[in-house]
């Protein structure tokens, strides 16, 4: 199970927006099912950041959104987001 979170900071947010999505991963790290957990930051545009996200399966990604830490974090950047986050999810075919 794959997802891929597309979030837009307010302009002049963006660090703000930064500080409080890379503070959540030390805590993701920790969660059993998440397998892949990073953030990245678009190279035009510094209030695009983009989680690509992989998960054991459903029931890890249901732990995922239902911890303290991610609920907490909504809290926190609710007030720094543009537009609501664009989050699609993926089933994995193939890899390396």
């Amino acid at each position: 199970m794959v997802v891929v979170a597309k979030l837009k900071a307010v302009k002049g947010k963006e660090k703000e927006m930064e500080k409080a999505l890379l503070d959540i991963i030390p805590k993701v790290r920790e969660e059993e099912g998440t397998l892949v957990y990073t953030l990245h930051q678009d190279q035009n545009d510094p209030c695009v950041f983009l989680f690509y996200e992989k998960y054991k399966d459903v029931d890890a990604l249901v732990a995922h959104s239902s911890t303290p830490h991610f609920k907490a974090l909504f809290g926190t950047i609710k007030p720094l987001l543009e537009a609501n986050p664009e989050i699609v999810m993926y089933n994995e075919l193939a890899g390396i």
